[in-house]
């Protein structure tokens, strides 16, 4: 978790205070939808996203940590399935 594309993806679900679909976030971040959902799984994964229901994502606490810079990103680690 630590493209430059990760904190794209966070700082457009922070910025916006909403839910959002990876479609729209690639719009803002001017990336493609697919490269946007295969970063979210692995964002999920490290629970500084979380997936609200199909389709849709909000930025975690932990996110909004990571971001303000009270979390380094190489503390991370993938929850357990």
């Amino acid at each position: 978790m630590q493209l430059p594309i990760d904190d794209r993806i966070l700082e457009a679900l922070e910025s916006s205070g909403m839910i959002l679909s990876p479609a729209v976030i690639a719009i803002n971040i001017d990336k493609s939808r697919d490269e946007v959902n295969r970063r979210l799984s692995i964002l999920v994964e490290y629970g500084v996203v979380t997936r609200v229901k199909r389709g849709y994502y909000e930025i975690t606490d932990t996110g909004e940590e990571y971001l303000s810079g009270e979390v380094d990103a190489s503390t991370l680690e993938p929850n357990e399935s």
